[in-house]
């Protein structure tokens, strides 16, 4: 954890919180490497399976559109693509519970219109993975 806060840098004081399991290969070592950086470590209760579920299902939204479609074949290739994909989640795919807007967008999505009358522009993002579809200008 000392090498990820290294790493980390700068950036590191942006976290305020770490929210962990019980597992016991989380040593007080561990913990006290966040504590330093003034990163408060939160424990879920124990035998709540539900405690986390918004990071599980981050990690399913992850894993069912990205990792399980695209061969992985070393860290950096993994790190480029997880780097990548946080900003076709917040910026373009459409969430269901915010009426299809992603979280980076308030607006209300355009209704549909004749396609044969505009132009659309298609950006592959996380590597090729993924499509996004815009009105070209």
């Amino acid at each position: 954890m000392r090498n990820l806060m290294i790493d980390l840098g700068d950036h590191a004081n942006q976290f305020r919180f770490l929210i962990r399991d019980r597992d016991a290969k989380y040593t007080t070592a561990f913990d006290t490497v966040f504590q330093a950086e003034g990163v408060e470590v939160l424990r879920t209760p124990p035998q709540a399976p539900r405690a986390n579920a918004f990071a599980e299902r981050w990690v399913r939204t992850v894993r069912r559109e990205c990792l399980d479609r695209i061969l992985i074949y070393n860290t950096r290739y993994l790190l480029a693509v997880l780097g990548e994909y946080p900003a076709h989640y917040n910026g373009h795919r459409p969430h269901q519970g915010r009426g299809q807007r992603p979280p980076d967008r308030d607006t209300v999505p355009v209704p549909a219109t004749n396609l044969d009358a505009l132009r659309v522009q298609r950006r592959k993002v996380v590597h090729g993975l993924i499509n996004e579809y815009e009105q070209a200008a």
